[in-house]
């Protein structure tokens, strides 16, 4: 049996979320140290403030590797690295016909953002060049979001990209400040912060977020949490360590489905109105219970990731269908 005790405490948390009222890092922790028998009480009441803000839509968001591998930065856990031998792909950046015909299939897949990735410390640019051009183009169609995530940008890049009608720039904390140096070290925590800033200062929208299992403590999945509600992320994509071969990380474990949960029961209570999204290693990560994932964010990456697949886009439409939601498509946002 559940006690009501704690039954209470979890819909008293929902209670404060829906208020706006700001979680403290004590309740944040009472939510992830909750034994395993509570997870459901902590998602169920996560849902009350899904469904407050967001009702019962779901946007789909499409991942465009555009330039893949020969990364010179050192991230422990991505395969796109040059420092590392990989399995992944090694190309040069897409041209601007080939990002365009990325977002109109993305478009006809239902998404409501396309976001272009590139692997590199930041942007040249010659690739600037050819997204800029690429966003003009998607953004003169119509009927889709466009994200870009392109490392580290200088303010003078950040606003050629917003100038060019990009809508959201994403910049990943990845861990927390404390943690970062270990999994990194050709850039800082601090360079990342910066980028997210320079991003919200051209009139982009800051999408951020981090990797669960990089061998944290639960301090820091707090610590990283709450850093990206100080930054003023309007979208945060939560990620669970795929362990990459070839990678430092590449013989971690995966998270441990339950827990999995409540931190995402968490990022929805510190992040109540924000697009929080479940993004990498949700398939092998939650496996048969993704749909409950969907009780707490309101968006998912859907075609696969970067280097990984996921369960496919018929698959994901037919999991939103059997929850009872609907894809939210460009236009009839209610929360933009």
């Amino acid at each position: 049996m559940i006690s009501s005790t704690h039954t209470n405490q979890w819909e008293i948390l929902a209670d404060k979320a829906i208020q706006t009222t700001p979680l403290t890092a004590e309740e944040a922790l009472t939510i992830l140290s909750a034994p395993q028998e509570e997870t459901l009480s902590i998602v169920n009441a996560a849902y009350r403030v899904r469904r407050h803000f967001h009702g019962n839509k779901v946007r789909l968001h499409v991942l465009q590797n555009a330039k893949s591998g020969a990364c010179p930065e050192d991230c422990g856990f991505c395969s796109q690295s040059s420092k590392y031998q990989t399995p992944a792909d090694k190309y040069p950046l897409m041209n601007v016909e080939e990002l365009v015909n990325g977002a109109r299939k993305a478009k006809a897949a239902g998404a409501w953002k396309y976001c272009m990735v590139t692997a590199t410390r930041g942007p040249s640019t010659r690739d600037l060049d050819t997204i800029c051009e690429a966003t003009r183009r998607i953004k003169a169609e119509g009927g889709i979001k466009v994200c870009t995530s392109l490392g580290i940008l200088t303010p003078e890049k950040a606003q050629r990209l917003a100038d060019a009608g990009v809508d959201r720039f994403n910049h990943n904390l990845e861990t927390s400040r404390r943690l970062y140096s270990q999994i990194v070290s050709t850039h800082t925590y601090e360079d990342r912060v910066q980028t997210t800033q320079y991003a919200k200062e051209a009139g982009m929208e800051v999408c951020s977020g981090g990797i669960i299992g990089l061998g944290e403590e639960i301090e820091d999945v707090i610590e990283l949490c709450f850093a990206l509600r100080n930054i003023g992320a309007t979208s945060v994509p939560v990620n669970f360590l795929d362990p990459r071969p070839g990678t430092p990380m590449g013989g971690g474990k995966t998270v441990e489905p339950y827990y999995a949960l409540r931190v995402l029961a968490l990022f929805r209570m510190v992040h109540p109105d924000t697009d929080l999204r479940s993004a990498g290693g949700r398939e092998v990560t939650f496996r048969s219970l993704q749909p409950l994932v969907l009780y707490m964010v309101n968006s998912i990456f859907t075609n696969g990731y970067l280097t990984t697949g996921g369960q496919g886009e018929s698959a994901d439409h037919q999991m939103i269908k059997d929850m009872g939601l609907i894809p939210e498509i460009v236009g009839s946002e209610f929360n933009s």
